[in-house]
């Protein structure tokens, strides 16, 4: 049975039921309800002129995430809470500190951009109140990432995000949005309709599990941040949609001697800062991997499923030897995640199953990892070039290599005969340099608009290089230096 949609936005619930399931939320606050401060730039969460801040309660306390309205649709903001530029102003028609603090540093040019950048702003000092600490530069890049500026005028915004904190403070109220939340929070499946498409948001495993095999066609939606695109860039019609946001069981963390596993609704940030407890090495593509509102939304989980060839994930997770854990009504399916991409934008996931989970292997002795991306911009670009590389060295010896791109090919794939070529071979520069030649055996990349065949073959070479040349000293029993850039401050990886 159908239930209209609920959510609360500007201090009242809104209960919606007449808009097609793949209504976004920018869609609907500037058509539905005439909020029109939040604007659309791309639709497709690259530009932040629409970023919003969501409110959920999870485990009992509430987490406010900027994300970009452009991409989200309507259904998935049941049960939670959106705020707008339009929430900022105060009652008693003074502008928020955020607010002022753009007017004093004169940060806003044409304006286009001004209520995305003072969303993700919002959700900076949010954020920094409730851990009562001052942002500290990289906290600023890092919460602009996904916002752009027509004008280049980022200096004076960022000056703005320092000034932010030293007007007179407003505090936000966790707890009541807390129990506003507990008012409407549901317990059981959700099921919304409209216009012969059908929403459901299952509460638990064993829900997902039945309705994904009564409905096997239906599209799995978890973060929105690459299907969002198939309906504003592609206009398709995704039919009915399974949610899986709200499941439980998928959003866990857990770890023992030998694996990480991450279930498949945890956000990418907080499975990068999983992972990077145990691979300091991935700071640096953590960092890289899109914005922060498309990675407060996104999932590893779908960035898996969907398998871009480009993604980011897949080769890291992949040289690392990680298994992607499949489930159905007939139970659990385990596999390397190597086998489990087939061809382009294929994969080996049967119509009635979902992924469930991937399990990460620890760092083991004698083992180096790196992994490198290679794009236009060093914020939220699409690889030209991504490398992953981990070996085991016995003595001077290779023992075992992962030589994994994406980029290169219709999926993100080692390269076989490099290994073969690596394998029992002494890692020097020598072996170093047949290697780099016998890359261009194992690949035979496009030419497109981010890079030319001949660029990424080349580049491919350069990173596996670029690799020794970093992790050289291994092969001597020597610590590894692990730099992270975004600090400035090299680090030793202690589990290498």
């Amino acid at each position: 049975m159908s239930e209209p949609i609920r959510f609360y936005y500007r201090n009242q619930v809104h209960v919606v039921d007449s808009v097609t399931p793949t209504k976004t939320v920018l869609q609907y606050l500037r058509e539905q309800v005439h909020c029109i401060g939040t604007k659309e730039g791309c639709a497709e969460g690259d530009c932040g002129a629409c970023t919003v801040v969501v409110g959920e309660l999870i485990d009992g306390k509430v987490t406010m995430k900027a994300v970009n309205s452009c991409i989200q649709f309507l259904p998935t903001l049941d049960g939670k809470a959106l705020y707008s530029i339009e929430d900022l102003k105060q009652p008693d028609e003074t502008l928020h500190p955020v607010q002022q603090a753009l007017v004093d540093c004169h940060a806003s040019q044409c304006g286009f951009c001004t209520p995305g950048f003072a969303m993700s702003l919002w959700s900076l000092y949010l954020n920094n109140q409730e851990h009562a600490s001052t942002p500290s530069r990289a906290q600023i890049n890092e919460a602009l990432s996904g916002n752009l500026c027509r004008c280049t005028g980022y200096r004076p915004i960022i000056d703005a995000a320092r000034c932010m904190g030293q007007l007179p403070e407003v505090k936000f109220d966790h707890a009541l949005l807390g129990s506003q939340l507990q008012e409407i929070k549901r317990t059981d499946l959700f099921v919304y309709e409209h216009d012969g498409h059908t929403f459901y948001a299952p509460r638990t495993l064993e829900q997902l599990v039945a309705v994904r095999a009564q409905h096997p066609q239906a599209c799995l939606l978890s973060g929105s941040t690459d299907i969002g695109l198939w309906v504003t860039k592609q206009l398709r019609e995704l039919g009915d949609i399974i949610y899986i946001r709200h499941v439980a069981e998928l959003a866990h963390i857990v770890e023992d001697d030998e694996t990480l596993e991450i279930g498949a609704v945890v956000s990418l940030n907080d499975a990068y800062a999983a992972v990077i407890r145990h691979y300091p090495q991935l700071a640096e593509m953590a960092q890289r991997f899109a914005s922060q509102p498309v990675r407060n939304a996104g999932t590893l989980g779908g960035n898996v499923a969907n398998g871009s060839p480009i993604g980011d994930s897949a080769p890291w997770l992949i040289a690392l030897g990680t298994e992607i854990v499949l489930r159905s009504a007939a139970g659990q399916r385990v596999m390397l995640l190597e086998a489990f991409y087939l061809d382009y934008m294929k994969n080996d996931l049967r119509p009635d199953e979902f992924v469930e989970a991937v399990r990460i292997p620890l760092p083991q002795p004698h083992s180096v990892f790196r992994t490198y991306k290679l794009a236009k911009r060093f914020d939220q670009d699409i690889s030209a070039v991504c490398a992953a590389f981990t070996i085991t060295l016995a003595n001077d010896l290779v023992a075992d290599a992962h030589i994994v791109y994406g980029g290169m090919a219709a999926t993100s794939r080692r390269a076989p005969k490099t290994e073969a070529m690596l394998n029992g071979q002494v890692w020097n520069e020598a072996t170093i340099g047949r290697a780099m030649q016998m890359l261009a055996q194992d690949y035979t990349p496009l030419t497109d608009m981010r890079a030319s065949s001949a660029y990424r073959i080349k580049a491919a070479q350069n990173l596996l290089y670029r690799f020794w040349l970093e992790t050289k000293s291994a092969a001597n029993g020597a610590p590894v230096s692990v730099f992270d850039s975004r600090f400035s401050t090299p680090f030793e990886a202690s589990k290498e």
